[in-house]
């Protein structure tokens, strides 16, 4: 069989639902949601493989303005997985007002000569479509997309139209992963990334965005079962104290809502335990921002 590849990066500001699209054409979870900003921070890859052609979605984190090392590091993540794709779609939320987000990213795939698809999300919470009209009229003004797909990542509505343009970038290749890999993420990286979107859910304001996620164990019995032992990193001891909750109710919670999707994710049972410990000041720490998985080379 003739085989062919396409990479794809998926960029835009954050929260427009780039990890809920990533997860929707891959059929499977495997990039955290959440309703807060800068949820990813890793390039994670979301691969298809549909008849002869194998599709690598690169959900990125969201390309904001930087306050700290991490925030350079995922800003830089973005920059650079532009650098060399197939394909880039830029992913806005239905809005009529280009912010300095997509410009800055328009701007980088002008530099870099990549091809672009706009990709207009959410098209189901909006009832007039003239304001879709707008976005397009907007957008189009601004850069000379390849194509323009409004589509909800969350109803699925116009993503099989996404793919059958994707399509058409794709080049003769080998395939990059073995049929059947949904993303190039090792396993207890996944299971950290779940743990931390389960405090994104579940804790308020700047908390969540202050934690890291160590898997300090990770073993398969003969029977199947996965032990995990994963350590929380928080930045103030106050914040450890809200974690764990009165009577230690709230990292229970946590804990309980990870392990079952850890279970869906794994196909199999997950004892999971977990731990919290107080790094003041991590996410300005070259070395700590290494050691907790956030690395250049990946």
């Amino acid at each position: 069989m003739n085989t062919k590849s396409a990479m794809i990066a998926i960029c835009g500001r954050p929260n427009v639902g780039k990890s809920t699209l990533t997860n929707t054409v891959v059929g499977e979870k495997i990039a955290i949601v959440s309703n807060k900003p800068q949820t990813t921070r890793n390039r994670i890859c979301g691969i298809l493989t549909k008849d002869d052609t194998q599709f690598v979605f690169m959900d990125t984190p969201g390309f904001h303005k930087p306050r700290t090392k991490l925030g350079d590091y995922m800003v830089n993540v973005v920059q650079e997985s532009v650098s060399d794709v197939d394909l880039a779609l830029l992913l806005v939320e239905p809005i009529a007002n280009i912010g300095p987000q997509e410009q800055a990213l328009m701007d980088q795939f002008r530099q870099r000569k990549v091809p672009a698809v706009l990709v207009i999300n959410k098209i189901d919470t909006i009832e007039d479509k003239d304001a879709l009209l707008a976005v397009i009229a907007l957008y189009s003004q601004a850069f000379a997309f390849d194509a323009i797909i409004p589509l909800s990542a969350k109803t699925k509505e116009g993503v099989e139209e996404l793919l059958s343009v994707c399509a058409g970038y794709a080049v003769q290749s080998p395939w990059f992963f073995p049929e059947g890999e949904t993303t190039d993420q090792p396993e207890r990286q996944v299971i950290a990334e779940i743990i931390r979107e389960k405090m994104l859910w579940n804790l308020d304001k700047e908390i969540p965005h202050g934690t890291a996620v160590e898997i300090t164990r990770f073993s398969e019995r003969d029977n199947g079962i996965v032990d995990v032992e994963a350590t929380i990193y928080c930045e103030k001891a106050s914040h450890k104290g809200i974690i764990i909750g009165k009577g230690g109710q709230m990292l229970k919670k946590i804990s309980s809502q990870a392990r079952a999707d850890c279970e869906r994710f794994m196909g199999t049972k997950v004892y999971l335990q977990t731990w919290i410990k107080v790094k003041e000041n991590w996410r300005d720490s070259d070395f700590l921002i290494r050691n907790f998985g956030y690395r250049r080379d990946q």
